[in-house]
């Protein structure tokens, strides 16, 4: 089990003194603290909380001196479209409400998440939104912030007990294969994203349990994970439609997945549609000028709702998830019969 972070009470308890004194000390106050304890009990304090990596509760201290009215974001990259509408959208409520957002990207790798949180958290935000959580079950970050009373909300991935707002993922991808084996598609497969993001698990899981309940399971070699970006989605399309029988119907968990994997069709003079069916995912701008069928998450709307739920966190009301319900957009990507 790890160890809980320390806190000034914690700290104030090992060392038999009143808490306030700790507080003076530690929080940059030393005349006063000087006036209050003796110069080897100061040297005590410092040095336990050294020991000890303390550091301080920054949200307490925006709660109590009030100056600052900013929300930080954490997001894998802001290139990405999704992650850009869904910033838009918290940046939108952010303002109608009085708060400035800013966004530091992560890279989706936990020790950045950190590291930028930490940046933020030093600024005295009021809360943060994150969107770049992985789905380990191991005790992180999460813990730690919630251990520190920092208030922080969940968008686009999802991670019990954490409040989250998001897509109904799994419905989404029941959508998808619904529409598929509707047109007689049994050989599919799944280009299916980055195997730590709940959204992508969901997807898949949700697209590969209709199947299963149809009598037809994928094989390991049909569902292949990777980044959510272009070169991947060709990259697998190229592996995929290598093999001896390949898939008549293929489900990409995004649409920068898709995309690639139309890429990866026009290298071998085929086209979605009329050769093969392809669905997609979050229906960005571009799904609709390529003709891509892909599935609505109403992305826009998940990032004001996350800065409603936080600023309801801040105001101490009670908070729940959300999810909204997907929404399959057909268009004549998938149109074909197998």
């Amino acid at each position: 089990m790890k160890t809980p972070p320390a806190t000034l009470r914690s700290i104030a308890q090992q060392l038999n003194i009143h808490v306030s004194t700790v507080s003076r000390v530690l929080n940059g106050t030393l005349d006063g603290a000087s006036r209050a304890a003796s110069k080897e009990t100061i040297e005590r304090i410092q040095s336990l909380a050294a020991s000890l990596d303390y550091r301080p509760n920054t949200h307490a201290r925006t709660l109590k001196t009030r100056h600052s009215r900013e929300i930080g974001v954490l997001v894998p990259r802001l290139s990405d479209i999704v992650l850009a509408t869904i910033y838009e959208g918290i940046d939108e409520a952010a303002t109608a409400m009085g708060y400035t957002s800013f966004v530091a990207n992560t890279l989706d790798l936990p020790e950045r998440q950190r590291e930028r949180a930490e940046r933020a958290l030093a600024r005295n935000v009021a809360g943060l939104i994150i969107s770049d959580v992985h789905t380990t079950h191991e005790p992180g970050f999460l813990e730690e912030l919630q251990a520190r009373q920092v208030p922080f909300v969940l968008v686009s991935r999802r991670r019990a007990p954490y409040c989250s707002i998001t897509s109904d993922d799994e419905m989404g991808g029941r959508l998808a294969a619904q529409h598929l084996f509707a047109q007689g598609h049994t050989r599919v497969a799944v280009i299916a994203g980055e195997p730590h993001s709940s959204n992508a698990q969901e997807r898949t899981a949700s697209f590969v349990g209709f199947y299963q309940q149809q009598g037809i399971p994928l094989a390991p070699e049909q569902i292949i994970t990777g980044h959510f970006d272009t070169k991947t989605g060709f990259d697998i399309g190229q592996r995929l439609l290598a093999h001896p029988e390949p898939p008549t119907a293929i489900f990409a968990v995004n649409d920068f997945l898709a995309i690639g994997l139309f890429g990866a069709l026009r290298k071998r003079g085929m086209v979605a549609g009329r050769d093969i069916a392809v669905v997609g995912y979050n229906d960005t701008p571009l799904a609709e000028h390529l003709e891509l069928t892909s599935v609505s998450t109403s992305m826009h709307a998940q990032g004001m709702k996350a800065v409603e739920t936080l600023l309801a966190q801040l105001a101490g009301e009670p908070t729940a998830s959300h999810r909204f319900p997907a929404l399959l957009k057909v268009r004549s990507s998938s149109l074909c019969l197998p």
